[in-house]
């Protein structure tokens, strides 16, 4: 069966050149004779494997000597509780809710102090970046908290928030390693790999060191919750996630091969652009969000209401093109179960083919369906 095109939030594609190279070496890593997924990560040849992946990372994001990097585990919806257990010294947070994910860190919070929405766009169902130039940031709070691009909405700050001086911790797991960033910008940047650099189960982690907790501060903080034990151990604390940690450098490889984040970048502009534009030109197809909000990443559009106006053909036309685009080696293309309608997700490893054929499919099934 030839590959497909898949258009997943996450987990999502990987590059196919990655897999090759695991696939090669899944039952001898370089003359060891063991997969990795066999290894002791406490072996010469898994500490070279975490140290060279670090490395990579450092190189293509240009990371400062004075922010840690951690491959840590429990996905993002656990950053959500670590991050304030961490950070809110205060016991005081500003939030910008923008979507789903933004929401559900703010509530994590909750637990641990005072969380104060500084800006939210649910009233338009998160279809926009509100304005975030003069938020009402107070001097008793801690850091200033974003989900830089909303998966399931598909929406992207298309500027950093002014945080009047606190710190600003984002959320970059459907962005991260698309585009360049510069991380003095940031006390923290996390992600969740399983979108646009490797397998589900794997969290980058980078972090400012003057923010890590003190020693007395970790008097309080549970030893696997506190970034410091992490950080101290070179994400070694515990078992990591060996194998995902292990594609994920493969993949900073490949990233840098292919040029590096400017590249990337320019790689994916190209691509949005080729799906938005048909968007824009569509009489059967609406896109969701607002034209300065717009992801790179994530791309959601419904069948236009005000050209199929009865809800029950509106939602019976996005069935059918969801089912003929999978027939049609399109995969994974229905949008998330809280919102509906459809998404591509267009990350690194998606090939320009793939989004020509996707609009292709669309022209097609917009001329059958009008």
């Amino acid at each position: 069966m030839s590959r497909v095109y898949n258009f997943s939030a996450g987990p999502a594609v990987l590059p196919e050149s990655v897999l090759k190279e695991a696939a090669a070496e899944m039952l001898d890593y370089r003359g060891t004779g063991m997969s990795v997924m066999e290894m002791s990560h406490r072996s010469k040849a898994y500490q070279a494997i975490i140290d060279e992946a670090e490395k990579d990372l450092r190189d293509l994001m240009n990371i400062p000597d004075n922010y840690k990097v951690l491959f840590l585990q429990g996905g993002a919806s656990l950053e959500f509780y670590r991050i304030p257990l961490n950070f809110m010294r205060h016991k005081k947070a500003g939030y910008i809710i923008t979507g789903q994910w933004a929401k559900k860190a703010s509530k994590e919070a909750k637990f641990v102090g005072d969380m104060v929405v500084l800006a939210s766009s649910e009233d338009k169902t998160f279809s926009y970046i509100p304005d975030c130039s003069d938020l009402p940031i107070t001097d008793d709070m801690d850091y200033v908290y974003i989900c830089q691009n909303n998966t399931i909405y598909g929406t992207k700050f298309p500027e950093l928030p002014n945080t009047k001086g606190k710190d600003l911790i984002a959320d970059q797991s459907s962005m991260f390693l698309s585009e360049p960033v510069d991380v003095t910008k940031y006390g923290m940047i996390y992600a969740g790999v399983q979108k646009n650099v490797g397998p589900a189960g794997v969290v980058i982690a980078i972090i400012r060191e003057d923010l890590l907790p003190t020693e007395e501060e970790s008097k309080n903080i549970p030893t696997m919750l506190n970034y410091k034990t992490h950080a101290d151990n070179g994400s070694m604390f515990n078992t990591p996630n060996c194998y995902g940690i292990y594609i994920c450098g493969k993949v900073f490889k490949w990233i840098k091969s292919m040029g590096g984040l400017e590249a990337m970048k320019k790689h994916n502009e190209e691509k949005a652009a080729i799906l938005y534009n048909f968007l824009d030109n569509s009489k059967l197809f609406l896109g969701t969000v607002e034209k300065n909000s717009r992801s790179l990443m994530n791309v959601p559009f419904i069948v236009n209401p005000a050209v199929v106006t009865d809800p029950e053909k509106k939602a019976a036309l996005e069935a059918e093109f969801i089912a003929q685009a999978k027939k049609a080696g399109l995969e994974n293309i229905k949008g998330h179960r809280s919102v509906g309608g459809m998404r591509a997700s267009i990350y690194n490893a998606m090939p320009i083919e793939g989004v020509k054929a996707l609009v292709a499919f669309m022209e097609k099934f917009e001329k059958e369906n009008l």
